[in-house]
């Protein structure tokens, strides 16, 4: 039976690095990645658990094993993750109705992976409702940025419910694209 929480013990921060660590564009063909989506940044246990000290991240499991994951990040992780940088610096920039999202409070998805055996079976649609009962109290939205170029991942989130609000291509000519999920009752 496939059950959703946040993350609380040693094992599952490290199951998440295990399903990251099987996902990272560099350990798939460009098939899989076009078809099957990937993950960009690759963390140490010491950042998953620091990150995981502030808001809990949100996973998936079968049985004890788990299968799935949405990161959570918030403002004062900025500078912890140094790849990550670049991303809430473009937060000062950017602006979403009418202000600046670093105005806001808001929850970075910091990354979202489903395991390769349980992906089309609406795991990610249940990890997101769950995202937002946890978060969507203490929030106004769920920001994340998306590559161009994980067409699966883009239009996944779409699907959720998440609004592209700004691109930009970084040094390395990746397109990435900032998509919102607005918790707030916007008229």
């Amino acid at each position: 039976m496939i059950t959703y929480t946040t993350s609380q013990t040693t094992a599952e921060l490290e199951g998440i690095l295990q399903l990251q660590k099987a996902n990272l564009a560099q350990g798939l063909t460009q098939e899989e990645i076009q078809s099957q989506g990937f993950v960009t940044v690759s963390h140490t246990y010491e950042q998953l658990a620091q990150l995981n000290d502030i808001e809990q991240h949100l996973i998936a499991k079968d049985g004890e094993q788990v299968i799935g994951y949405l990161l959570a990040m918030t403002a004062a992780s900025r500078n912890d993750i140094p790849i990550l940088v670049p991303l809430f610096e473009t937060f000062d920039r950017v602006e979403y109705l009418g202000k600046k999202v670093s105005d806001y409070h808001y929850l970075v998805v910091g990354q979202v992976c489903i395991g390769k055996g349980y992906r089309g079976q609406g795991i990610l649609d249940q990890c997101y409702a769950a995202y937002k009962e946890q978060f969507s109290q203490k929030y106004d939205f769920a920001i994340t940025e998306i590559a161009r170029n994980n067409p699966r991942s883009l239009n996944a989130h779409k699907r959720i419910g998440f609004k592209e609000i700004h691109s930009y291509f970084d040094p390395n000519q990746t397109e990435w694209i900032m998509v919102v999920w607005d918790w707030r009752k916007v008229v």
